[in-house]
């Protein structure tokens, strides 16, 4: 136990293990990069299950039953969700809409949200705990321990919401990165022919190499017109879910095509348009910030280097000339 804990204590260890840590991330992002395949075919089956959910609540619905054929979680995590009543205790009317927009669907990956949510603040306080008084790596006042350890309980709590946004700020950009693409695409399924499923269903194949999440958002929203009895809610799902202006008018454009019979291809044309001013917008916005984020970067790290490189050769020519002296 006592070289166990000299080992995690030192910190040549412990930058051995975090360098190790950094290059086996750099190495797994360069292989999800390569195989990006393959999590597009996980993510259409999963499209491909929710498809034939909605055929069966379609076909006992018409069949008179009631349509309980929801997906159902009775492992581990939903019991003790359920004995401590954690839904009531953490209610949160905003979770289930940010776990849709976050691209997890059903009641395991909400139950999920609420047991980390619950188990976080204990782990981060017993790690927290284990650290500074069984380990005792810095030398603090009991006081200062105590208050590290409860502000480790506090960013316990915190981090699953931290999570989820981060998975959503992520999502979005994704989708709205290749959603004027899409829209082009469309465009030109609608132009030929296509009915509105089939154009959706084409667009979200061709998509998928370049956004697997807005494949899979194609995907649903024409599984939805397929099976949902009305046609405006698969629209109004797809703004729910992406949660940007840009899409929410889409979907807007599209329901009032449905209902009022005006041109989709007109539609279509004006919405890549005024997406794709809004792409470029964004890229404008980020690039103008850019000057600002550097300059803490150039202060820190450029500055210094440049003054030695300027510098350095004189005050070695003057050591010179006083030693010479």
């Amino acid at each position: 136990m006592e070289s166990f804990i000299r080992f995690i204590t030192d910190p040549q260890n412990l930058l051995s293990i975090g360098v190790g840590v950094l290059v086996f991330a750099t190495v797994l992002t360069l292989m999800s990069s390569m195989t990006g395949g393959v999590a597009l075919d996980k993510r259409m089956k999963a499209v491909a299950e929710r498809r034939d959910d909605l055929k069966r609540r379609s076909r006992a619905n018409m069949a008179g039953g009631q349509g309980a054929l929801r997906h159902t979680d009775d492992g581990f995590k939903k019991r003790i969700v359920d004995r401590l009543n954690l839904t009531k205790l953490l209610e949160d009317p905003k979770v289930a809409g940010q776990m849709a927009q976050a691209g997890y669907r059903g009641p395991r990956p909400l139950t999920t949200f609420y047991f980390f949510r619950f188990a976080s603040p204990f782990i981060f306080m017993i790690v927290a705990a284990f650290y500074l008084f069984v380990i005792k790596v810095v030398d603090w006042p009991t006081m200062n321990k105590v208050t590290a350890t409860m502000a480790a309980a506090v960013a316990g709590f915190y981090a699953p919401n931290l999570y989820l946004k981060n998975r959503i700020d992520k999502r979005r950009t994704s989708i709205m990165q290749a959603f004027p693409d899409a829209l082009d695409l469309l465009l030109i399924c609608v132009e030929a022919g296509m009915s509105i499923e089939a154009a959706i269903a084409k667009v979200s194949q061709e998509m998928g190499p370049s956004s697997i999440d807005l494949a899979e958002e194609l995907s649903l929203l024409s599984a939805e017109l397929s099976y949902l009895p009305d046609r405006r809610m698969a629209y109004e799902n797809l703004g729910k879910r992406t949660n940007h202006p840009g899409v929410k008018s889409v979907a807007t454009a599209m329901t009032q095509a449905e209902t009022y019979g005006t041109p989709l291809a007109t539609a279509l044309r004006v919405m890549a348009k005024e997406n794709r001013e809004l792409r470029m917008s964004a890229a404008e916005k980020k690039a103008a910030a850019l000057p600002a984020k550097l300059t803490v970067p150039m202060i820190l790290f450029f500055l210094p280097v440049l003054f030695v490189v300027i510098l350095g050769p004189a005050i070695l020519n003057v050591m010179d000339m006083m030693k010479g002296g």
